[in-house]
């Protein structure tokens, strides 16, 4: 159990450091000291920053998969799962919808993922396919297959994609909520 509380440790503060400074600048000893332990021991748990990288991309995966699943929406492809994109109900849609914007915007870890995403993006070819696949084509081609449109899935997800950015800066997060709560309700009317 202590390996494992130093491990998410590691990933917690890797990825905050990856948002703030940006991959290529962090080095494996400001993450151990800011972990609060000495790089050796930083070794012991992962191998080097890529490894580091990997598991954060793992556990990204992984909540992405366990929030569609809550929400019982599709984990997989329409071309792998049709019969559960076609089961797949707007008030679902709307719900993951609103419980994605809160976790790429509340949850620290998710919230610094994307920052790091969206800084790098411009930086290296692999963080824009990165980027991409998590915030860009990656949704909108989801919401295309659940809605069997690109042009609803562009109307749907394109607030909420800009959405992102507005929080960041807002003093007034809640009312960056209710644009995105309106956005939603205005759609599914």
């Amino acid at each position: 159990m202590e390996n494992e509380t130093t491990k998410q440790r590691i990933l917690a503060e890797a990825v905050k450091l990856f948002a703030s400074e940006g991959y290529e600048a962090v080095t494996v000893d400001q993450i151990a000291k800011a972990v609060g332990i000495k790089a050796p021991s930083l070794y012991k748990h992962y191998k080097n920053k890529r490894a580091i990288f990997d598991s954060i991309l793992r556990f990204m995966e992984q909540r992405d998969g366990e929030q569609a699943a809550a929400c019982s929406l599709p984990e997989g492809t329409a071309e792998d799962m049709p019969e559960a994109y076609a089961q797949s109900s707007t008030e679902n849609l709307i719900t993951f919808s609103k419980q994605q914007f809160r976790y790429w915007t509340e949850d620290a870890f998710a919230s610094s993922f994307r920052k790091m995403l969206t800084v790098e993006q411009y930086r290296s070819g692999e963080m824009n396919s990165l980027y991409h696949q998590y915030l860009g084509a990656g949704p909108l081609n989801y919401v295309a297959d659940l809605l069997e449109s690109q042009e609803e899935a562009l109307l749907f997800y394109g607030p909420m994609y800009l959405l992102y950015s507005v929080y960041d800066e807002a003093e007034d997060k809640a009312a960056v909520h209710a644009l995105l709560d309106a956005h939603l309700e205005r759609w599914r009317r």
